[in-house]
């Protein structure tokens, strides 16, 4: 805070993030990772005026539900826990965990925090430096209030990849898939050649490969197996789309464009997928 004030000054409200190893002195580890002695976290510590706080804290809870539509969690698996003053830390004024519906049961997510000017209050007396602000342009001078939002970044990684875990059956068979929003697919296309011993059918595909590689960067090649097994392949890592290069394709530079979520498939130019 200090480092950052001193530095740009920036207008309140302001933020600073980090991201990094924490610990934690678990007798016990259990519950998979919801227990465990060290952990990535994720922590913004947002810094307000103290009477704007409820404002700053409201849209933190707005901004919060917004993320996890981003990250594809259900809104229904998604809860608000206010946790009652008994239960907070003594430094918080308010608190209100995030919890999701894991498949072992419902478990915190993230928490966010209002934390008053405790910490800056701290460093404050025992440092013997000031962490007031002056508003620019005034006299007004106070410690700013923080808020915190605190994530677990493994336990954001496996509720996306516990909401994205689908089953259904297509043709008889059952199928599993990861039903990945397309900007967090690693992989958005993967193509291949309808047959890997045609030359002519994979230096086609090639170059479909390496115009949609410099397009949109996450795109895998995949020639092995029958084509029915390139699909399942690709369902299970959540690519979203999957281009075949056939014989027609080098007729008329038209591609089959299939579907994860739908397993329809669609043909199209080259140069509709590159746009």
């Amino acid at each position: 805070y200090k480092n950052v004030v001193d530095s740009f000054y920036p207008d309140l409200p302001f933020g600073i993030a980090q991201q990094g190893k924490a610990f934690r002195n678990e007798i016990s580890p259990r519950d998979f990772i919801f227990r465990s002695r060290e952990f990535e976290q994720m922590e913004i510590e947002y810094f307000v005026h103290p009477e704007k706080w409820e404002e700053a804290f409201e849209m933190w809870v707005g901004l919060v539900h917004e993320w996890c539509n981003a990250l594809g969690l259900p809104e229904d698996k998604v809860h608000e826990l206010e946790v009652p003053a008994e239960d907070r830390a003594h430094y918080s004024k308010r608190t209100i965990d995030f919890e999701f519906d894991f498949p072992i049961g419902r478990e915190e997510l993230l928490g966010l925090a209002y934390r008053t000017d405790f910490d800056l209050m701290n460093i404050q007396n025992n440092a013997k430096k000031s962490m007031e602000y002056q508003i620019k342009g005034t006299n007004e001078k106070f410690v700013p209030h923080v808020i915190e939002p605190s994530f677990g970044l493994e336990r954001a990684v496996m509720a996306v990849l516990s909401a994205a875990y689908t089953v259904d059956e297509v043709n008889g068979e059952k199928r599993e898939y990861l039903k990945l929003p397309e900007h967090l697919a690693p992989v958005k296309y993967a193509v291949s050649p309808l047959l890997k011993n045609k030359p002519e059918l994979v230096a086609k595909a090639r170059e479909v490969y390496e115009a949609l590689k410099k397009k949109h960067g996450a795109v895998m090649w995949d020639d092995n197996g029958n084509i029915g097994k390139r699909y399942r392949r690709q369902d299970e890592i959540g690519t979203p789309y999957c281009v075949v290069i056939d014989f027609q394709t080098l007729e008329d530079d038209t591609v089959t464009v299939r579907s994860r979520d739908t397993t329809d498939q669609e043909r199209t130019s080259i140069n509709h997928i590159l746009k």
